[in-house]
């Protein structure tokens, strides 16, 4: 029986031709089969046992898996000299093509790796300065690119350095077609060098709507997890054509700046009664710097005043220096103010919305959230505390104040009205006096 198939095989070569390269690829398929369900398997059970964790990325990034396709064109190139009865032309045809697998195979191989070793690297705390994803997608692209040079040299029966020598007449499209992966490569090597953003980093770029955290920085993108949990992708070059605001050195700093002005009404400005002057002094976060300031302008007047009834000789202590002093005293002893960086109160120049007062302080936490609170709570007690110093916040009127004053029904704010006696009572000359009160406001007040 087997003599008369053998016999019935050589009578019909072309049967027995397809019936052989039929086996050969079944064989070649059984052995990339039992690689992947046996030995890969086995292998994967001993790595998952073992102490380190880099085979585990090899495994888990499919290193072996496409390692294991490796073997079908192996086994048809080393296996089809034995198939008989094939032409020239198919054994040709089928030995170009494993070549060409084999090559493009090898290129998918070491690209996995190169994914399991940014893996491996990423681990590590300097990948979060120094990340080499972009790096590593480059050398994929050029193992990628010199594969498909040797792939299509196995097809045509070339060789490789004819092709390649062709490719410079090229080269001028390629710069065109891959612009800006070429530029998003020069722009990753110099963030990376020069450390300009980092994974985890807080960026803002309003060019792109970007404000959030960086997620990954890859070859061609940058990808940016806004607040409201929006992802934006930045094309990496764009980082160096334009500008952007990084937060890091806001954390690394340890504070985040308060920066923000409130608005005082010019005409609620005044010098100070000797009685107010005594009642500031029963402040606790004031009693130091009245008690400071009365001897030092007592000391003064006293030596450079000689005409005490004239109020612009004298020196006086203002509504508004005080509420400054106050609000200096305040940040001093406030416990969400970080003590060792700068801080300062200050004027800034009057508009016609009123005088701003500045505070410019650092918080000792810079989360979002307690920023925002602390902030928030300094300026409730600075916003409350003023009318006890005499002073009127800004506001441009509403329809409803323009509505009371049409109606002649406009009266002082609630808390202006209650402000402390005395406290309110705008200078002389700012309002016209009672025929009764003339003679009396002529006189100057005695400091």
């Amino acid at each position: 029986m087997k003599g008369e198939a053998v016999s019935w095989l050589n009578d019909v070569p072309f049967e027995s031709a397809w019936l052989g390269l039929v086996l050969l690829f079944c064989a070649a398929w059984v052995v990339q089969l039992v690689c992947r369900q046996v030995v890969i398997r086995g292998l994967g059970a001993l790595i998952r046992r073992s102490p380190t964790q880099w085979d585990d990325q090899l495994l888990n990034h499919g290193f072996f898996n496409r390692l294991s396709w490796l073997l079908p064109p192996i086994v048809i190139l080393q296996a089809l000299p034995l198939v008989s009865n094939l032409s020239e032309g198919v054994t040709t045809a089928i030995s170009r093509l494993a070549a060409a697998w084999i090559a493009i195979q090898i290129a998918v191989v070491i690209s996995a790796f190169l994914t399991a070793a940014n893996a491996i690297y990423s681990s590590y705390p300097q990948a979060k300065s120094r990340p080499i994803k972009g790096l590593l997608q480059v050398i994929s692209i050029v193992f990628y690119i010199a594969a498909a040079v040797f792939a299509i040299a196995a097809l045509a029966d070339r060789s490789p350095a004819l092709l390649l020598s062709g490719l410079g007449a090229l080269s001028a499209v390629a710069m065109l077609v891959f612009r800006d992966t070429l530029l998003s490569f020069v722009a990753g090597v110099q963030i990376t060098t020069n450390g300009l953003i980092k994974v985890g980093d807080w960026i803002e770029m309003p060019q792109f709507n970007a404000d959030g955290d960086v997620i990954d920085i890859a070859l061609n993108t940058v990808q940016v997890q806004n607040w409201d949990k929006t992802i934006t992708s930045i094309p990496t070059h764009k980082f160096l054509e334009n500008s952007f605001k990084n937060w890091q050195g806001m954390r690394e700093f340890g504070g985040r700046r308060i920066k923000r002005s409130i608005l005082i009404d010019v005409s609620t400005i005044r010098f100070l009664e000797p009685d107010e002057v005594d009642h500031f002094g029963r402040f606790f976060l004031l009693k130091d710097y009245i008690a400071q300031k009365k001897a030092e302008l007592e000391a003064h007047n006293r030596q450079h005043v000689t005409e005490t009834t004239e109020i612009v000789n004298v020196r006086r202590l203002s509504n508004i220096g005080t509420f400054r002093s106050y609000i200096v005293n305040y940040l001093r002893q406030h416990p969400g103010i970080h003590q060792e960086k700068f801080s300062l109160v200050r004027q800034l120049q009057p508009t016609g919305e009123g005088l701003p007062i500045e505070i410019y302080a650092f918080t000792n936490d810079v989360a979002w959230g307690v920023y925002e609170n602390t902030q928030s709570d300094i300026f409730d007690h600075v916003i409350s505390v003023a009318p006890a110093f005499g002073l009127r916040l800004f506001q441009i009127p509403t329809g409803h104040d323009l509505g009371r004053v049409g109606r002649g029904l406009f009266e002082p704010p609630n808390e202006i009205a209650s402000a402390p006696a005395g406290l309110m009572d705008p200078p002389a000359g700012l309002v016209d006096p009672a025929p009764a009160q003339t003679e009396a406001r002529q006189k100057p007040r005695s400091s």
